[in-house]
C-alpha cells in the first residue's frame, strides 16, 4: 500500500495543489464584476456562432456546470448562471465553447462522446477483474482489467485537448463579444487555467496507476 501511494505522489500532490488553484483564483475572479451574467454571456456566445436548440438550465451544486451532448443542455450552478462576476462568465463561456465544438463536431469532442462506454465499463469492471485474476492467478483476467483500466486513461488523455479547446474558445469570444474587457481577462485566464490543471492532474493519476498495475504483474510474473 505504502508503494502505490509513493507511486501515485506526484499526481496526488498535483491535484492538491489544482485544487487549491481553483478555490483561490474562482474566489478572486468572483470579486470582480461583470457586464453580464454567466447565463447571458453563455447564450450570447452561442448567438454569435450560430448554434440553435442548446438549452441553458439552472442545476444545484457548487461548480457542477457542465454540458451534456446528449440532451444539448447547458447546465449551470445557480451562482454561474445568475452571477454577474468575471468567475461566473468565464464558467459559462467554457461550457459554451463545449456546446460550440458539439455542433461544428469538432474531432477530439466526437472521439471523447464514443469512448464514454468504454470508459464506463473500464471504471466499473477493471479494478474486479484485477483482483479475481490475481486471487484465481489468472493471466487472462488480470490482462483484461489492465485493458479496461486503459480505455479510462485513453478517455482523459483524448478530453485534455476537449477542454484546452473549449477554454480558447471562451476566452476568444469573451473579449471579441465585448463581454470581458482585455485588462480583466488575466482573471478569467487564471479561472479556466487552474481548471484545466485538475483534468491534467486526474489525467496523469490514471496514467500512473495503469503503470503501476502493469508493473505490478510483469514484476510479478517474473
Amino acid at each position: 500500500m505504502l508503494t502505490y501511494l509513493l507511486f501515485l505522489l506526484p499526481a496526488i500532490l498535483l491535484g492538491l495543489w489544482a485544487q487549491m488553484k481553483v478555490k483561490s483564483t474562482y474566489a478572486e475572479a468572483a470579486r470582480i464584476p461583470a457586464r453580464l451574467s454567466g447565463a447571458a454571456a453563455a447564450q450570447r456566445m452561442l448567438q454569435d456562432a450560430g448554434v440553435d436548440g442548446v438549452e441553458i438550465e439552472e442545476v444545484p451544486g457548487h461548480l457542477s456546470d457542465h454540458y451534456d451532448p446528449r440532451h444539448k443542455v447547458l447546465r449551470l450552478s445557480r451562482e454561474v448562471f445568475h452571477g454577474r462576476t468575471l468567475a461566473a462568465v468565464g464558467i459559462a463561456a467554457h461550457e459554451a465553447g463545449h456546446a460550440i465544438q458539439d455542433a461544428r463536431q469538432y474531432l477530439p469532442l466526437v472521439v471523447r462522446n464514443a469512448a464514454v462506454p468504454a470508459a464506463s465499463f473500464g471504471s466499473n469492471i477493471s479494478l474486479v477483474l484485477i483482483m479475481i485474476g490475481a486471487i484465481f492467478r489468472t493471466t487472462g483476467l488480470i490482462w483484461l482489467g489492465i485493458g479496461a483500466f486503459a480505455c479510462i486513461v485513453v478517455f482523459q488523455i483524448v478530453n485534455l485537448p476537449v477542454e484546452f479547446n473549449a477554454s480558447t474558445r471562451a476566452k476568444k469570444e469573451l473579449v471579441n463579444l465585448g463581454i470581458v474587457p482585455d485588462q480583466d481577462m488575466p482573471y478569467v485566464h487564471r479561472v479556466l487555467s487552474a481548471a484545466a490543471l485538475t483534468y491534467v492532474a486526474a489525467t496523469l493519476h490514471s496514467i500512473l496507476i495503469l503503470l503501476y498495475y502493469i508493473l505490478q504483474f510483469t514484476g510479478s510474473r517474473r
